[in-house]
């Protein structure tokens, strides 16, 4: 069985709910520890969660709120769901031109080489205007530590945009926690001229577990919210 047969055939066990009225597949959260291997053991359908969906959009002319995610395997983006559940906030997904590979070990030796060579990818995407939002969850899996390569291209590119933002960062992670992602987002939006946000505290969810999470996740979007 190829990849994408095997891909597709995890796809049709494990639909673990839906995105702006898509099908969200995770395969990872059926894994146990061993199975799983601290996210080394999944692999992604080599799209980055579009190669049945099309991109998450949904932008409407009054929220206050908005969700802008990455997802390689699934798991942030059904974290991303659970969030948009509870705060109806607007959404958005990261979308990379070149797409990681579905297999693990070459997702990691690109994304050891952009880190290397600070050759952070090239995105595929429209950006509204953010001067509507309150709030801004960013969402992103861990890697090597820190903020994913996607992420770090987005707020490169769009970070001077973030002024007086409130900030809520949620992520998913191999089991080793959310390392210095926070601190680096933090810096890139000031590198790039956003100024003035303000940040939460952190959602931080093992990466096979997130269809565990809702009473953790509806509890840190109240948090987040409590002074609304």
């Amino acid at each position: 069985m190829n990849l994408i047969n095997q891909v597709t055939t995890n796809q049709s066990q494990q639909d673990d709910g839906k995105i702006d009225g898509q099908p969200i597949y995770a395969p990872q959260l059926s894994k146990t520890n061993g199975e799983w291997r601290n996210g080394a053991g999944i692999i992604s359908d080599g799209k980055d969660t579009n190669s049945e969906n099309r991109p998450t959009r949904k932008l409407t002319k009054t929220a206050k709120s908005l969700i802008i995610y990455f997802s390689r395997s699934g798991s942030t983006e059904l974290l991303a769901s659970k969030i948009e559940q509870k705060t109806h906030a607007d959404i958005l997904e990261i979308v990379v031109k070149n797409p990681y590979a579905g297999n693990y070990g070459k997702t990691l030796s690109r994304a050891n080489s952009e880190r290397d060579n600070q050759d952070y990818p090239e995105l595929n995407m429209q950006v509204p205007d953010l001067k509507q939002y309150q709030t801004i969850y960013l969402g992103y899996p861990i890697w090597a530590m820190t903020v994913s390569h996607p992420m770090v291209s987005f707020l490169n590119t769009y970070g001077g945009r973030l002024i007086n933002k409130r900030i809520a960062p949620f992520m998913t992670e191999g089991g080793y926690g959310q390392g210095d992602s926070v601190q680096r987002i933090q810096q890139i939006i000031r590198d790039q001229g956003g100024h003035g946000d303000t940040f939460t505290r952190v959602l931080v969810i093992d990466g096979n577990k997130v269809d565990r999470a809702d009473q953790q996740t509806f509890n840190w979007v109240n948090q987040v919210n409590q002074n609304d």
